[in-house]
């Protein structure tokens, strides 16, 4: 899964809310 992925870095703010977009 993408969004676990992008989850599991954390690191950049934007990339918490493309998680929650995909999700």
């Amino acid at each position: 899964n993408l969004r676990f992925a992008i989850r599991e870095g954390g690191r950049t703010v934007g990339a918490g809310v493309v998680a929650e977009i995909i999700e």
